[in-house]
């Protein structure tokens, strides 16, 4: 088995209207996230890094998987209730659209997150 090195190359292993979600969220992420963001694959699915993880996404079978952290969902719980979610997990579904004004509210909240405890670090 391959090993998947590149976002571009996680997403082009799919097809059909899987893809086009991959594309979006993808698409979505980027817009949301400041210039100095690394985009990587982690753990087999394509990672956003700045001043540690914000998000993780990944495909399966019949829902897009999107890993924001704990804090992620907690704060959002409410906007996620139409939604599967777990701990650190929110699941969308393939047969619907993606909701990108409220994962580029997340992915803000991650990066306004991340930035913040970089910022206490660094006056420790």
């Amino acid at each position: 088995m391959k090993t998947i090195a590149t976002v571009d190359e996680y997403i082009s292993s799919f097809s059909g209207e899987t893809k086009n979600l991959l594309i979006q969220l993808r698409e979505t992420i980027l817009a949301s996230v400041p210039e100095g963001t690394e985009e990587k694959i982690s753990y087999g699915m394509p990672a956003y890094k700045l001043k540690g993880m914000l998000v993780y996404f990944a495909s399966w079978k019949n829902h897009i998987g999107f890993y924001p952290s704990t804090s992620g969902i907690e704060f959002f719980k409410n906007e996620l209730a139409d939604y599967s979610i777990s701990k650190g997990t929110v699941q969308f579904p393939i047969d619907k659209p993606l909701p990108l004004e409220l994962i580029t509210k997340i992915v803000r909240f991650r990066v306004n997150e991340n930035l913040k405890k970089a910022e206490l670090k660094k006056k420790k």
